[in-house]
């Protein structure tokens, strides 16, 4: 019970949106439930089983997130319910119900992007006010009280435009910040011990090939000891800007050391490892270059194995980096025990 209770905790922790929606959907059944009841029972059916809907919606868009692992889609839905069931209950009950087109708002902008809450906000207003006006005296008691409620709700929906825009620009900032190198922009040793994760979770369910390459840049000690850090700090970024340049898309770059670098590979077998590899060393060894010359790498890879954990599968690639740099450097060698492969200008 307790390592069930820890696993949620930390889903909750780990997924921002899910917790949003989970939270929402507790204060969501927290707060209408009982209204719900409470109509049922005194004859307002009308109402009571709008509330009821919107209870039982948010319940099961709740499961939904937590066993699909899908938030966006319960969010929109969640919106969805949400808005038509409080216009619903405003023209039901009146000046009494536009209370709740106030939390309405908040709820959209948690729920769903800026952009989408404002336009579900700005329908939710536009269908109150045509009724309003179709029916005077159904939801508004005057002209002044409709006027005086269309300025507070965009009020309150401009500041809660603002407030969820900028902190799904700082979320994406601090994202970014957690997982990518800050020097070369490749991803950082963190994103890497997911990705590999991810990787092997992929290939156990899927069958899906992957392979590996640990770099190193061969004496880039010396670049820095003789023309200082800050040029040592330019050979690491124009290095990247190659991998980048002669990576697919698909491929994965991290840095986990100071001129220690990992290429994930998916869909690469043993013969493509190796084209990869030689590929990177003639177009290192002809691009990359630092004040005292040009700057080689070594390369050791390995393609995952059945069952392999994703720590073993580094260690040996990582062990044919070793292999690569006590035999000459400049060259490749790829698991399991193929010979070193060097880079010939």
């Amino acid at each position: 019970m307790k390592t069930l209770k820890t696993r949620l905790l930390k889903r909750l922790r780990n997924d921002f949106q899910l917790s949003i929606v989970s939270l929402m959907g507790l204060f969501g059944v927290i707060g209408i439930a009982p209204y719900a009841v409470y109509r049922l029972l005194t004859g307002n059916y009308l109402v009571g089983i709008a509330d009821t809907i919107i209870v039982l919606s948010t319940l099961a868009a709740v499961t939904y997130a937590w066993v699909k692992r899908d938030t966006t889609t319960p969010g929109i839905y969640l919106a969805a319910v949400f808005s038509v069931g409080a216009t619903l209950i405003a023209i039901n009950l009146g000046v009494n119900g536009l209370f709740w087109i106030y939390p309405l708002i908040l709820f959209n902008f948690f729920m769903v992007p800026p952009g989408k809450a404002l336009l579900a906000t700005l329908l939710v207003l536009v269908s109150l006010v045509t009724h309003a006006l179709v029916f005077p005296g159904s939801v508004f008691e005057s002209n002044y009280q409709m006027v005086s409620f269309l300025v507070t709700s965009m009020m309150a929906s401009t500041l809660s435009f603002i407030f969820a825009y900028r902190t799904g620009v700082q979320r994406d900032q601090l994202q970014v910040m957690a997982s990518q190198d800050p020097l070369t922009g490749a991803r950082n040793r963190r994103a890497m011990n997911e990705e590999l994760k991810i990787a092997v979770a992929s290939h156990r369910r899927h069958k899906h090939s992957y392979g590996v390459l640990i770099m190193d840049l061969d004496h880039f000690k010396q670049v820095n000891d003789r023309c200082g850090h800050h040029a040592g700090d330019q050979v690491l970024i124009a290095f990247v800007e190659i991998m980048q340049r002669v990576s697919r898309s698909e491929d994965r770059l991290f840095r986990f050391g100071g001129e220690e670098f990992l290429l994930l590979l998916p869909n690469t077998d043993l013969s493509g490892l190796h084209s990869v590899a030689q590929n990177l060393l003639t177009r290192v060894s002809a691009e990359l270059y630092s004040p005292v010359g040009p700057v080689t790498v070594s390369i050791g890879g390995a393609v995952l194995q059945s069952g392999e954990h994703w720590e073993s599968w580094m260690q040996r690639a990582d062990t044919c980096l070793y292999e690569a740099k006590s035999a000459g450097r400049n060259r490749a060698i790829i698991h399991p025990g193929e010979p070193a492969r060097t880079h010939k200008d």
